[in-house]
């Protein structure tokens, strides 16, 4: 590795510095860049041999681990699309997406056995097609997809790409696709890291990534990826905790992460004496992004760890804004200023672009970044205005250009920084033979900045009690992931609805937020 051209891409350090540390999973076990390498090599030549080609989809639902990662770079050398499913779904949730992708192999881990073998036999997946890790019933072992196989890279290599699904107002989520580019993956390697340059990183620099949140997120994902492929050895958590967090902090002597405020929420309530024993010196930028943050928590994470603390602003499809710690301090509550690659502006709901100060739709461009959600033109169609795309937040721009969120997307649901649609739940329980009629919304949570409320309207003769609350909640479980259950089922005799059906949502939400500053509306 020369002074002046640092090597780039994982698989090119890997060829270069085999020893070097690549990942350390959630029980502590490290593995090697050349390790990795040969682990990927595997998974291609595995992949191949079950007759996969350029443009064809796989599918995971696993836990933050080293062949999670290890499956995405295999991808990415082979030409495939990846989804890295959300292992809170249930078993037709999963089976959804593995249809619509028109997924090829699915791997799945024996936690999530039981809702796995659901979808696969749902989505008539064969058995050749289903692999694990650890025992489930239906599933050939992992080892048999890679046992075998050759070590070094296939001959024929081409960049794949991640697949992930977004869920929209109405309900079902949608592929955010794009085209595959006409270039050597070694080459997307060595470019991917791109956007750590805005937050001040730089390739091999002594630093070190951890991951605190599911390898399924779309950013956190990336992160990870562009770490490696940046010489970053990257620190895997199972599932987070304040104290892990801190632990391996001071032990990895961890550089950087990506968060979400809820994380900042957890720590803070830490006794000081707790946060106290642990060395967080090493940070230099730990970025937050995906939900509003708190300007009195992020002042508070400011003065524990300095001003390490990044934010940026931008969605799967794209982005974005960014704003680092001495911005924020001169504008609380920013979520910064374009990329130089992006192009933000504000439009009224009439298609104008709004003058300074005045809140409407933010729409992006960010250049060379073209994506369709997959198989729905109409929703890619109505997501632009001209080459410009939304997801429906609002907000504003000030006198000195830093851009400001009044709320997320119209209804939009953000538990700890995950994203949740009140149609997809609705839409599951008016299927319930004893609701007439429902909404679901977002009250405040003092730790997860909001939690699901559903208000029901019984068909006329069904009892509000107990009983019928436990069977609702029987229902949610068996048909949605456990983030979307709802906390709190209330009753109403009637809905506030027009004439025409339309829902006048607010009027049973705004009585919850009385007095209380809400990012949503």
């Amino acid at each position: 590795m020369s002074d002046e051209m640092p090597t780039l891409g994982f698989w090119k350090i890997a060829e270069e510095e085999p020893d070097r540390l690549a990942i350390a999973d959630p029980d502590h076990n490290e593995i090697s860049y050349g390790d990795l390498y040969t682990l990927v090599n595997q998974i291609s030549h595995g992949l191949t041999a079950l007759g996969l080609e350029e443009g064809d989809h796989v599918a995971t639902t696993l836990p933050n681990g080293i062949e999670q990662v290890a499956l995405c770079l295999a991808a990415f050398q082979q030409g495939l699309y990846i989804t890295t499913v959300n292992w809170h779904l249930v078993g037709p949730e999963i089976a959804y997406i593995l249809g619509d992708a028109e997924s090829k192999v699915f791997v799945t881990h024996e936690r999530f056995g039981d809702e796995a073998t659901r979808a696969a036999d749902e989505a008539g997946l064969p058995a050749e097609a289903r692999f694990s890790i650890g025992e489930v019933e239906g599933f050939r072992p992992f080892s048999e997809m890679i046992d075998g196989q050759p070590a070094n890279r296939p001959e024929n290599l081409s960049t794949g790409s991640f697949m992930f699904y977004t869920s929209g107002t109405t309900g079902r989520p949608k592929g955010v696709r794009r085209d595959l580019p006409d270039v050597h993956p070694d080459e997307t390697g060595a470019r991917s890291g791109g956007l750590m340059m805005l937050f001040g990183k730089k390739p091999h620099d002594g630093h070190v990534h951890i991951t605190m949140a599911p390898l399924y997120h779309t950013a956190v994902s990336n992160w990870a990826h562009m770490s490696l492929h940046w010489g970053h050895p990257v620190v895997l958590m199972d599932r987070f905790t304040a104290e892990g967090a801190l632990e391996r902090i001071q032990k990895y002597r961890v550089t950087h992460s990506h968060m979400v405020p809820t994380m900042f929420h957890r720590m803070l309530a830490l006794p000081e004496s707790e946060r106290a024993k642990y060395d967080v010196s090493s940070l230099r930028c730990m970025i937050h992004a995906a939900a509003p943050c708190p300007v009195e928590t992020k002042q508070k994470m400011l003065d524990w760890w300095g001003d390490v603390i990044w934010e940026y602003y931008a969605a799967t499809e794209g982005g974005g804004t960014i704003v680092n710690p001495e911005q924020w301090r001169r504008f609380p509550g920013t979520v910064g200023q374009p990329w130089p690659i992006s192009e933000v502006k504000i439009f009224d709901d009439d298609g104008n672009e709004v003058p300074t100060g005045a809140s409407g739709t933010i729409y992006m461009r960010m250049e060379g970044n073209e994506f369709k959600y997959y198989k729905d033109e109409a929703k890619t169609d109505k997501a632009r205005r001209e080459d410009f795309f939304t997801v429906g937040d609002i907000g504003y721009f000030n006198e000195e250009g830093f851009l400001f969120l009044n709320d997320r997307a119209n209804d939009m649901i953000i538990v700890g920084g995950v994203n949740i649609y009140p149609a997809e739940i609705e839409g599951a329980l008016h299927q319930h033979e004893k609701i007439g009629d429902v909404a679901v919304f977002g009250v405040p949570n003092e730790d997860t900045g909001e939690e699901i409320k559903a208000v029901v309207e019984l068909v006329p003769g069904i009892p509000e009690n107990e009983e019928t609350l436990a069977d609702i909640m029987s229902f949610c479980r068996d048909r949605m992931a456990k983030q979307k259950w709802p906390r709190s089922i209330d009753f109403t005799t009637e809905m506030p609805r027009d004439p025409n059906g339309k829902l006048y949502k607010r009027k049973l939400r705004d009585p919850y937020w009385e007095g209380r500053e809400r990012n949503i509306v």
